[in-house]
């Protein structure tokens, strides 16, 4: 059979076995017109007033966006939304790049995401999370730490946070609560949230919202300095947009998670021996870090002892930034990792990808087909491949001749799930 991933700014094309069972959800269409309804959803949106009636003239005005590592249509987003806020003079716009502990995006960057006219006629700021000047504490929270939050978005008369809801493989979905916290929070709050007791509580999991502690602390802290309107979208394996979802946050998020689980989840009568995944194309699968979300959701459905080939570009290396290759030099084996990050005195920047990887990998062996030297890619722990369906034939003499193998076309964005 053949198929193909989203690798990049393209497609893998593969030929495999006809048995392969592909985990794919049904097609979500794209809208005809997402301008349209964009503009409807700010008009009649759920749980608030229509958009324009909630903004005074003389409102200093705060937009949260996501940034470069998630494919939000923050172009078409955000345009609209200074377009309904005519009244507003441009200089009492601020938006905020939520870049959570990840690095500023360039000049270029932004043109990218939000447009010429958005870059040369509003302020941009990327969010710096190590930066206590350009933070304000609003409070304390349940999970004992300060929180901590953009003091740009804190001091704004009106705050507006944006994003796009798939699920998430620690904290159920993304989108809604945490575009704010933690896209615009600082380093301690996000540390805290990120913990090895956190990230490896058994109900930190994809498409969990229920009981998942993750989604309580970003709630929790998100009602110390509520967004007072929140514009989501669902997007498509193409990135258009499906659905917008806008209002009051809680609301307008949980029936845009409620939409995604419905369409996401994809049930499995077993698991396999081999999952073929990538991580969704750009920009989800610009470096290894993110890449683990890939690994993450195969994790969901490999059986134990089982192999997993992860497709990821990785045109922004492992990332070169952060501490995540440093940390995945600390130790000769995935188990070695958890050990460490486990001991309650371990507390390093980006640990919380490293414990998902090593948990994965310590279920399951992982190769990884990327435009990684193959010395990065043994130095992040992971078997280098160049050819998948060599490799592929390969794993027969592992696995045997009944060898089941799935594919997932779509990567994280599909979450697939065995009952046992």
């Amino acid at each position: 059979m053949n198929t193909s991933l989203l690798y990049g700014r393209g497609e893998l094309s593969l030929e495999l076995p006809e048995h392969t069972f592909v985990v794919e959800p049904p097609t979500q269409h794209a809208l005809e017109a997402p301008e349209h309804a964009i503009r409807a959803a700010l008009d009649e949106p759920i749980g608030t007033p229509p958009l324009k009636e909630m903004v005074k003239a003389e409102d200093r005005v705060a937009i949260v966006i996501s940034d470069i590592t998630r494919p939000t249509p923050n172009h078409i987003l955000v345009p609209l939304l200074i377009e309904t806020l005519a009244h507003v003079p441009h200089d009492h716009f601020v938006i905020i790049n939520g870049t959570g502990t990840h690095r500023d995006q360039t000049e270029d960057e932004l043109r990218g995401m939000l447009g010429d006219w958005v870059v040369d006629h509003i302020e941009i700021i990327n969010n710096h999370c190590d930066n206590y000047d350009e933070q304000i504490n609003v409070g304390d929270n349940s999970f004992g730490c300060p929180s901590w939050l953009n003091r740009r978005y804190v001091e704004a008369d009106f705050r507006i946070v944006t994003g796009f809801i798939e699920p998430h493989f620690f904290a159920g979905f993304s989108g809604g609560p945490k575009g704010i916290m933690p896209g615009i929070a600082g380093l301690e709050t996000i540390m805290t949230f990120h913990n090895a007791r956190m990230i490896g509580d058994p109900r930190s999991t994809w498409g969990n919202m229920a009981d998942n502690p993750l989604q309580a602390m970003t709630r929790e802290i998100n009602t110390l300095c509520p967004p007072h309107f929140m514009l989501n979208v669902t997007l498509n394996r193409d990135k258009a947009i499906t659905k917008v979802f806008a209002g009051d946050m809680t609301e307008a998020h949980r029936r845009g998670c409620e939409h995604e689980l419905e369409h996401a989840m994809v049930r499995c009568d077993e698991r396999f021996d081999v999952v073929i995944t990538g991580n969704s194309g750009y920009p989800l699968d610009q470096n290894l870090y993110q890449a683990v979300k890939g690994m993450s959701a195969a994790h969901k459905i490999v059986r134990e002892g089982g192999t997993i080939i992860m497709a990821a570009e990785c045109s922004d290396g492992i990332p070169d930034h952060g501490k995540f290759a440093e940390i995945l030099a600390m130790a000769d084996t995935p188990q070695a990792l958890l050990r460490m990050i486990e001991d309650p005195e371990f507390a390093m920047l980006d640990q919380w990808q490293v414990q998902k990887q090593a948990v994965i990998q310590s279920f399951a062996n992982v190769m990884l087909y990327s435009t990684l030297s193959d010395d990065q890619t043994r130095r992040a722990l992971l078997e280098p491949i160049h050819d998948i369906e060599a490799t592929l034939a390969a794993l027969r003499a592992r696995h045997g001749g009944n060898m089941r193998v799935a594919v997932m076309p779509l990567g994280p964005l599909t979450v697939p799930y065995v009952d046992e």
